[in-house]
């Protein structure tokens, strides 16, 4: 099973350092902007004393009482996710009244070398963070605390927000998954349709457990000959691991929906190539299910 806490943190820490390697040339717009640490002055020539750097943060004047620590409630359910008290379902739901901070980052846009061969940047934009999951879907990291979020990228301002206007800003952004906490005890991911249910202010119900979702499953299958019947389980991407390697009964970034097709015994590999085939154009054209299911594995049995 693939720990995907665990890609993020390698990820995030990635080509650090050369131990033992030869010594590398620095480029010339790093070498500058080097050249400048520790002077009196930015390299516009304004001075840093008297600056409040932490005035003005969207965590300060947003959530003016708020210590930055994760939602009370929310720590407890996550303590009892890891305790197998709870299931997903309940973090999901729980994440859904809570404040959330997403990491920004400052992105150069434009830059010109001073007179004395410094850096000085001219414009600059924030931009959101994006990360990329195990199968290659774009991913909006979030964090509950502010400390989490520094622990994960220490040059990262946070932006708060609640989690409803996040999930809001991860589907505008083209963001399939939400990733809570990477790098810490517990990631747990948010998936696609956990992502809707919250951004449209509703509950979430898993595909596996899915009503709706078992009968569309029937329907697709009832005219497919050769099947007996069908059955919707949790996907092997649904589990995720703690950071001491704990299996967790979610959160985790899918295959989140198994199915298995039994099938009558005798069945050629055409014939069984052929029904796989026409279930997987069914679930492709199927609206209900292209919402309420993230993403699915199949398997054959006898019946």
């Amino acid at each position: 099973m693939t720990d995907f806490s665990d890609r993020l943190r390698r990820a995030h820490t990635h080509g650090r350092g050369n131990p033992g390697g030869p010594k590398r040339e620095l480029p010339a717009h790093i070498a500058a902007q080097l050249a400048s640490a520790g002077r009196s002055t930015d390299t516009g020539g304004q001075p840093w004393e008297g600056r409040n750097l932490g005035e003005g943060t969207s965590h300060t004047h947003l959530y003016p009482g708020d210590d930055g620590r994760t939602d009370p409630n929310l720590e407890k359910v996550l303590a009892d996710f890891i305790a197998d008290t709870v299931d997903e379902v309940a973090v999901v739901d729980a994440l859904r009244q809570v404040r959330v901070f997403a990491p920004i980052v400052a992105q150069l846009s434009q830059a010109e070398i001073t007179a004395d061969g410094l850096v000085s940047d001219k414009e600059s934009d924030m931009a959101l963070v994006s990360i990329q999951a195990p199968d290659g879907r774009k991913a909006l990291p979030v964090f509950t605390s502010v400390d989490a979020l520094t622990a994960w990228h220490d040059l990262a301002r946070p932006v708060a927000a609640d989690m409803r206007k996040t999930a809001l800003s991860a589907i505008e952004d083209d963001n399939q998954l939400i990733v809570v906490n990477p790098g810490q005890d517990v990631t747990f991911v948010v998936r696609r349709p956990a992502v809707w249910a919250i951004a449209r202010d509703q509950k979430w119900v898993p595909s596996y457990r899915n009503s709706q979702v078992a009968q569309a499953l029937s329907d697709l299958v009832t005219p497919l000959s050769g099947v007996v019947s069908v059955e919707a389980s949790p996907g092997a991407g649904v589990y995720s691991r703690s950071a001491t390697g704990k299996v967790l009964a979610g959160g985790g970034p899918g295959p989140e929906l198994n199915i298995t097709l039994k099938l009558i015994p005798g069945l050629n590999r055409e014939q069984v190539d052929r029904t796989v085939g026409k279930l997987r154009e069914g679930l492709a054209g199927h609206r209900l299910l292209s919402e309420q299911v993230d993403s699915v594995q199949i398997a054959l049995a006898s019946a």
